[in-house]
């Protein structure tokens, strides 16, 4: 990797960003230095204790208040150092929602009842708070670094009353439809989780020519062949509705399952060396059923190829519990291959990993505001500085801690974005930041003596039912 080159393009991602922010720019700078170069902070304020952020701690606040930035903003921002795929055809495109658990935030607006997962069973995985959707890039594998790398590029809070998914179906068209980003003119791909293989989701998309769609679906599921008809029907068709559906085909039911027309075998090997056989099929031309409300959606317009995914041990016995399910829907779904569908697939839970990393080492819901722009900005900030990190890959140096010297990962010397932000700090000190140091106006006089603030008003929870929205 040239040094060189990626030391000039640090400095110019940063001086662009600085360039770019509109209020506050030196505070907003900072604060995304202290970001960046603080691992350990366990609140916000504490960013405001990091050599790298010159000003009080009030000004940190200023800046969130004021950092507004557009959805797109951080798309525009990146898309000019992304690298193009090499090792596959297309682009990969990740959408997912997280949760930002707000319980005891009485005072903020738009609470509600958002999924999130439990580690302690018998527990519903529920909380109150918001949920986010975030698009970002799916990465293919770099030398020295960790394969769980991504580039976030768009980020929304989804209302309550929004569907989080049509969210997601809405930042992946500004993507698309935007003709400064090559998604809408190359093939792309996007992949998201079972929520996303439902037919709204799946319909909204069938508009781009270029784009496929793969989804993990429900092992419950029931699709159907595309009907062919016999040689004499085909002949003589005869008068009535015309029939799309064939034979059933259900996930949970084996009988069911007709022979695969395409099947391959992988070969993998876990970071503890244990070696699984990865067995691979695909339908291709399989239809779902369609809705009729809240609004037409003829899904036997678009089939789709469907593909079992299994992993067995070196004893032949299945790894897991169900087997994997996908579906891959788009008119260029066929220049696909298995391995390509899988490894895809695969890479989606790298965006986990973001959101991890975002809220362990970013503070992502650290942030405790009773006013939802604030929040919004925050999570917006958040991003930037992951690209920020991303963009210092090459330039940081792995700065193992004693106990983390025996790791698989430690002694390949692979920098994660963990070991980015350890080693930020040396690495400003080097470059310097654009931002231009604080000057002191004085003294503020305050509130004046006697001055009462009035109590905010307690937010009532949003409670989604069957068919519309209640609160609690």
């Amino acid at each position: 990797m040239d040094i060189k080159q990626s030391t000039k393009d640090l400095e110019q991602f940063r001086y662009r960003l600085y360039q770019k922010l509109d209020n506050r720019a030196d505070t907003v700078m900072e604060l995304l230095d202290a970001m960046c170069s603080t691992p350990d902070a366990k609140s916000v304020v504490e960013y405001s204790l990091s050599p790298a952020f010159r000003r009080s701690y009030s000004s940190l606040f200023k800046a969130i208040d004021e950092a507004n930035l557009p959805e797109n903003w951080l798309a525009e921002r990146t898309i000019s150092y992304l690298p193009r795929p090499r090792q596959r055809p297309f682009w990969l495109l990740m959408v997912d929602v997280t949760p930002a658990p707000r319980p005891y935030a009485q005072t903020l607006e738009d609470r509600g009842m958002v999924y999130q997962p439990e580690v302690v069973k018998g527990k519903l995985p529920v909380t109150i708070g918001h949920q986010y959707s975030t698009v970002a890039v799916g990465l293919e594998e770099e030398a020295g670094l960790t394969p769980s790398w991504v580039v976030p590029l768009l980020s929304r809070r989804v209302h309550s009353r929004d569907d989080k998914e049509m969210v997601g179906a809405e930042q992946i068209d500004s993507l698309l439809e935007d003709s400064r980003f090559p998604f809408g003119r190359n093939l792309t791909v996007e992949v998201g989780d079972t929520s996303y293989s439902k037919p709204a989701y799946l319909h909204r998309h069938r508009q781009f020519s270029n784009l496929v769609t793969i989804a993990r679906v429900r092992s419950n599921r029931t699709f159907h062949h595309q009907y062919r008809p016999a040689e004499t029907e085909a002949s003589s068709p005869g008068k009535g509705h015309p029939t799309w559906y064939g034979t059933k085909f259900s996930l949970s039911d084996p009988e069911s399952w007709t022979t695969p027309d395409e099947t391959q075998t992988l070969w993998e090997s876990s970071r503890r060396g244990k070696r699984y056989r990865i067995e691979i099929q695909a339908w291709h031309n399989m239809l779902m059923r369609g809705k009729r409300k809240p609004q037409q959606l003829p899904m036997h317009e678009h089939p789709f190829t469907l593909v079992q995914v299994v992993r067995y041990d070196a004893e032949g016995n299945q790894a897991c519990k169900h087997p994997l399910w996908l579906l891959v829907m788009g008119g260029r779904r066929h220049e696909l291959t298995l391995l390509h569908i899988y490894q895809s697939y695969d890479r989606r839970f790298n965006l986990e990993h973001f959101f991890r990393f975002g809220k362990q080492k970013l503070c992502l819901i650290a942030f405790q505001t009773p006013d939802v722009e604030r929040e919004e900005h925050w999570w917006q900030l958040v991003h930037v500085a992951y690209a920020q990190l991303w963009m210092a890959r090459h330039l940081a140096e792995a700065l193992p801690r004693p106990w983390e010297r025996s790791l698989p990962v430690m002694k390949r010397r692979l920098i994660s974005p963990t070991l980015v932000q350890r080693d930020f700090a040396r690495i400003i000190r080097q470059l310097g930041t654009p931002a231009q140091p604080p000057k002191h106006r004085g003294y503020s006089p305050g509130r004046r003596r006697g001055t009462r603030l009035p109590k905010r008003p307690r937010q009532k929870v949003v409670v989604k039912g069957p068919k519309t929205a209640t609160t609690a």
